[in-house]
Formats: structure tokens, C-alpha cells, sequence
């Protein structure tokens, strides 16, 4: 199966991401789960965690070099925003 790709994707309050398809569907991704691992708790900085970019090609959402999350995981996890 294939995924679609990301066309966007913001940052909003309480570590909730916006992200937005290729196939125009919408979905909300909370991260807050993800904190407890060492990899993603840094984005307990408000200001980092804003500063989230879609990887060139659509197929993740990024913040550094060292975290990210793939376009799966936003599809598949995401509760769909209509």
C-alpha cells in the first residue's frame, strides 16, 4: 500500500500537529506519547516543536536531523480532520 505524501504541516498548541496530504485529507497527530522517548523529548520546547518542516518529498515531517516522523505514521495514527 502506499501512502500519500505530506503537502504540509503546523505546529498548533499542546503538541499537536496539523498535517496536511497530497489527497487533500487532513489529519491531527498528538505527540505527547512520543515525549517519554529520548529521541522526540526535546520537543518539549514549544520553540523547536513549532519550528517542524516537511522533509523534501513529502515522505516525513522533520524538526532536526534527528527526529522525525514519517508519513505513515502521521496517516496512519492521525485522527482525520474533515
Amino acid at each position: 500500500m502506499t501512502y500519500p505524501k505530506i503537502k504540509s504541516v503546523k505546529a498548533i498548541d499542546d503538541h499537536t500537529l496539523i498535517v496536511e496530504f497530497n489527497n487533500n485529507h487532513k489529519r491531527k497527530y498528538d505527540i505527547t506519547p512520543l515525549l517519554a522517548k529520548e529521541m522526540f523529548s526535546p520537543l518539549k520546547n514549544q520553540a523547536l516543536f513549532k519550528a517542524v518542516q516537511v522533509e523534501q518529498g513529502g515522505y516525513a515531517v522533520a524538526w532536526n536531523n534527528s527526529i522525525d516522523i514519517s508519513e505513515y505514521e502521521l496517516w496512519s495514527h492521525g485522527q482525520e480532520i474533515s
